[in-house]
């Protein structure tokens, strides 16, 4: 069995966090009752994928041959069982009608949709070199939160990827960028930054905001430096400051952190951590970011973490816990960290909503 992947072959963007899956999958002996009683995991879905789904043999080869023929191109969906995350995602882009602000008619018209389980054990034949297990094939392509979805051409070629929820309104961007195979001339940051102009959002200010322009000697402070982007485009960046950044705890949280606030389409000119003279709408266009809001997230100068996808305050407090409490000494990232934060709070008798 071969499971050489050809990553050069792969339009790889940033990794977004939407599901942080080892809260979503704590065992059962961490929640039954033992010396007292403990916490419960809440917030978990049940992920229906849509009947008109492509019931595929997962040859990616034939299913993008296929999707070409009837002028389509393919759409690889993987998620995990229990994702909130998954379950949002596909009510509001791939079972809402347009007529109700959602996706799916597009979706049918000009994708076909095949479905993954990155868990799964199901072989998939992914193209010439490489036929691997669902997992395998998740792990593979660095696949570590859900949804994701491929999008591929007429040649099996990952041609736009997403890693995360995405609205209706952003999903669209993206389904019209691969749609109409801007792909061959521009980079999907570009493409968002053209095309997605309307002002959806007044920037909003936060107590742990700091007027700082030299990232570079911020990032070399005793705090963490984490760097937001937001702008007038963004329609999640009012419900990110309401549910998320208001809250006591993540306030609490914040204070050992330098917090830059950057809006994305100013002109203002920053010292990057790197030292580089640029203005923030630069920058994210060499990282590669269409996402707001978005943020980095630096240690001594060093990019450990970034955030580019929907995130709830539960998956967002672990992560400022994660820096906060320098767990980053002891663990490769914040996931990995996600089982010890969860068991804390689960044994102190407290419920765990991963949607919330």
């Amino acid at each position: 069995m071969l499971v050489k992947i050809k990553y050069r072959n792969v339009f790889v963007v940033c990794v977004v966090i939407s599901i942080f899956v080892t809260a979503s999958q704590v065992s059962a002996e961490t929640t039954k009752n033992e010396s007292q009683k403990m916490g419960k995991v809440l917030g978990i879905a049940d992920v229906v994928i849509p009947d008109w789904f492509k019931d595929s043999f997962l040859d990616f080869r034939e299913d993008a041959a296929e999707a070409a023929e009837s002028g389509k191109h393919m759409l690889v969906f993987a998620d995990l069982k229990g994702c909130p995350y998954c379950a949002q995602m596909l009510k509001d882009n791939f079972k809402t009608s347009e007529k109700e602000g959602g996706n799916k008619e597009f979706i049918q018209q000009n994708f076909d949709s095949i479905h993954i389980d990155i868990k799964g054990s199901r072989e998939v034949a992914f193209d010439e070199d490489t036929e691997v297990s669902e997992s395998e094939l998740a792990q593979a392509l660095k696949v570590k939160y859900t949804p994701t979805l491929l999008f591929m051409n007429e040649k099996n070629k990952v041609v736009a990827r997403v890693n995360g929820y995405r609205s209706p309104r952003e999903f669209r961007q993206v389904l019209n960028y691969v749609k109409d195979k801007a792909y061959e001339k521009t980079d999907f940051p570009s493409y968002r930054l053209a095309h997605l102009t309307d002002s959806v959002y007044t920037l909003r200010d936060h107590e742990s905001f700091k007027d700082i322009t030299d990232l570079e000697k911020a990032s070399e402070s005793d705090k963490p430096l984490a760097v937001l982007f937001e702008d007038k485009t963004c329609d999640e960046c009012d419900r990110f400051h309401k549910e998320i950044l208001d809250l006591a705890e993540t306030r609490s949280l914040m204070k050992a952190f330098n917090v830059v606030r950057l809006d994305a389409l100013s002109d203002k000119k920053i010292i990057t951590p790197d030292g580089d003279e640029t203005t923030p709408g630069e920058w994210l266009k060499k990282l590669g970011i269409s996402y707001r809001p978005a943020m980095l997230v630096f240690v001594n100068g060093e990019e450990k973490e970034r955030l580019t996808g929907l995130i709830k305050s539960f998956h967002f407090q672990q992560l400022l816990s994660f820096f906060a409490n320098k767990k980053y000494k002891e663990y490769p990232n914040f996931i990995a960290y996600g089982e010890e934060y969860s068991k804390k709070i689960l044994e102190s008798g407290k419920d765990i909503d991963i949607w919330k």
